[in-house]
């Protein structure tokens, strides 16, 4: 979906229509969630302070969430994909992967498909979405980002390689920011350099990920849509290229991660009771620290205030810090959902 959640807001309030608004956020805290097309031409982004986002967008509407609302029309939109195939695999409340090989209306050609459901979103909701098309998941995960919104992109099979080839380091999925900032030291700026470097020298350099980078740019993913997926945690960490040795540069650090990493949760919809702190100092040893609670971790608060606590209470291991990261997991499954705090406060 586009925008899903600046887009629900701006199609429920005719006000807010071709104006800049933040969904989340506020000037004093918190962070944006979503940001509308008309506002991202200005910079701001997802995971973005609200006082930064104002400081770009001078104009800018916070509006606060709806999430039940959100879930309201994602549900809406589930349906419609069900009316085409039951492979259906959510990343989230406003992306999935869908698997029409075999579709209930014998269709033999994905990107009709792609179109009936694109226009089926768009009469019943009055939301425009995205499709990306192609023979496996990666590459059709990219593809549904380049034209953006109301977008529909088809990679053909002899089109894969090229296309990845050429595509820019930072627009694979599954690279972030401090990986692409390595890439680009070791020379790596798109999909071609990345190809230059053997399967051995990039699992010595990213560990596990390597491979799935060499294999990626190669085209190479035969993962199946599996539309029973239970996910088990949501991770969010960071490396530094500088030590770190002062807890109020670690707490500040924790701000950071503590509201990626609840946005991550709010988008798939995740409920966790176990908050885990990953530690790793310059000599590469690790140490987690994990801290389990009756309720959910799902509001930004308590993950920051959690997670700072697990901070200070292992301070004698924060020497020489190289990475930071929290993670929530233990899902709570087929269980009433218990909150932690009663609202999640948005100024």
């Amino acid at each position: 979906m586009d925008a899903f959640y600046a887009s629900v807001e701006q199609r429920d309030n005719p006000e807010l229509k071709g104006k800049p608004i933040a969904v989340g956020g506020g000037e004093k805290r918190g962070v944006t969630t979503t940001a509308s097309y008309e506002a991202r031409k200005f910079g701001v982004k997802s995971a973005m302070p609200g006082w930064k986002a104002r400081e770009l967008c001078p104009d800018l509407i916070f509006v606060k969430p709806r999430f039940e609302a959100y879930k309201q029309v994602s549900n809406q939109i589930r349906a419609i994909f069900k009316r085409y195939t039951d492979l259906i695999e959510p990343l989230s409340l406003d992306e999935a992967y869908l698997d029409v090989t075999n579709n209930k209306i014998n269709q033999p050609i994905a990107t009709e498909v792609a179109k009936a459901i694109k226009k089926d979103i768009f009469t019943e909701t009055q939301l425009t979405a995205s499709a990306g098309v192609s023979y496996c998941k990666f590459i059709a995960k990219i593809a549904s980002d380049i034209q953006k919104p109301n977008g529909l992109t088809v990679i053909k099979p002899h089109q894969a390689l090229n296309f990845l080839e050429t595509l820019p380091i930072q627009k694979f999925f599954g690279v972030g920011k401090v990986t692409a900032g390595k890439m680009t030291e070791m020379g790596i700026t798109n999909g071609l350099d990345l190809k230059a470097f053997s399967k051995m020298d990039l699992v010595s350099r990213f560990g596990k990920n390597g491979a799935y980078y060499y294999d990626m740019v190669r085209g190479i993913d035969d993962r199946p849509v599996e539309p029973f997926r239970i996910r088990k945690s949501i991770a969010v960490e960071t490396t530094f290229d500088e030590y770190l040795n002062e807890p109020q540069d670690l707490f500040n650090c924790i701000d950071s991660i503590a509201q990626e990493l609840f946005l991550r949760i709010v988008r798939s919809n995740f409920q966790g009771k176990t908050l885990t702190l990953k530690i790793k100092n310059k000599t590469f040893q690790q140490w987690t620290r994990s801290i389990s609670q009756s309720f959910s971790f799902d509001n930004l608060e308590q993950i920051n205030s959690f997670g700072k606590s697990l901070v200070n209470q292992n301070l004698d291991l924060c020497v020489d810090v190289r990475l930071i990261g929290l993670t929530v997991s233990n899902p709570i499954i087929d269980e009433p959902k218990v909150n932690g705090q009663l609202e999640l406060p948005f100024e």
